[in-house]
């Protein structure tokens, strides 16, 4: 069944680091009411040339969609706030770097599927950009006891946000931009914790599905249960990159 439509407005925008804008919003979110997932997220919908305006659409005409996190949600106020990470040239982060008090978009549902297990012995939590939100979602909700690590990359040093994490969790920033290591090679060269890890690992497609995934499967993580996806794909618009991994999973699955 298609997850319900929202109209929003935008309430502000604010650039929170050279690669980092918030937009919040406000409209009625009765259709939010109990997910309360780490992970939750909207599909903003946008015509296919861009535009937030649905009406331009031509009959049969599907809108665009991109997915978000969604932060900060209050049901009863009816806010929220998506961070959009600054890079690349897609409609989205355009939209992102443009839109001012006022403006309307439109959103489809929410959807989820993670929320920190608060009976793991420790937590694998792997990112980048696009993933930062809700990483830092994830690690507010561990218990204050957790044990663990959080790997981030962004772009570079002057890129990286607050990230408050419990005592035990070690957090990693890497950076695109100078000799950090790559993302694959950071988790790789963690060292491996006893006992059951629950596991969210979300960015780059190519790194998480072809590299980390197999590293965490060889050290007897069932990848099955763990939240392990890739946001978006080098080179790949949203739609291209949907195909890309709808091919995978058949592939996988054959």
């Amino acid at each position: 069944m298609p997850k319900p439509i929202t109209p929003l407005t935008v309430t502000a925008a604010e650039l929170l680091g050279p690669a980092m804008m918030r937009v919040s919003f406000a409209g009625d979110l009765a259709a939010f009411e109990g997910y309360d997932d780490t992970d939750r997220y909207v599909k903003l919908l946008f015509t296919p040339d861009g535009s937030p305006d649905l009406t331009r659409m031509a009959d049969g005409e599907r809108p665009a969609v991109r997915s978000y996190t969604v932060l900060d949600l209050d049901v009863v106020a009816g806010t929220f706030a998506i961070d959009f990470a600054l890079h690349g040239s897609g409609f989205a982060m355009r939209w992102a770097r443009e839109v001012r008090a006022g403006a309307e978009i439109s959103v489809q549902g929410p959807g989820s599927g993670y929320t920190p297990d608060p009976t793991a012995d420790w937590y694998l939590l792997v990112g980048d950009d696009a993933a930062l939100p809700a990483v830092r979602q994830s690690l507010a909700a561990l218990p204050p006891d957790a044990q663990g690590y959080a790997v981030v990359q962004v772009g570079r040093e002057a890129e990286r946000l607050p990230l408050p994490a419990p005592r035990g969790v070690e957090v990693h920033w890497l950076h695109r931009d100078d000799d950090s290591p790559s993302l694959a090679d950071a988790v790789r060269a963690l060292a491996w914790r006893e006992g059951r890890v629950d596991v969210f690992v979300h960015g780059e497609a190519q790194t998480v599905m072809q590299e980390i995934r197999p590293y965490l499967a060889a050290q007897g993580v069932d990848c099955r249960a763990a939240s392990i996806s890739g946001y978006w794909k080098r080179g790949l618009v949203d739609e291209e990159f949907r195909a890309w991994k709808r091919e995978l999973a058949a592939a996988e699955a054959g």
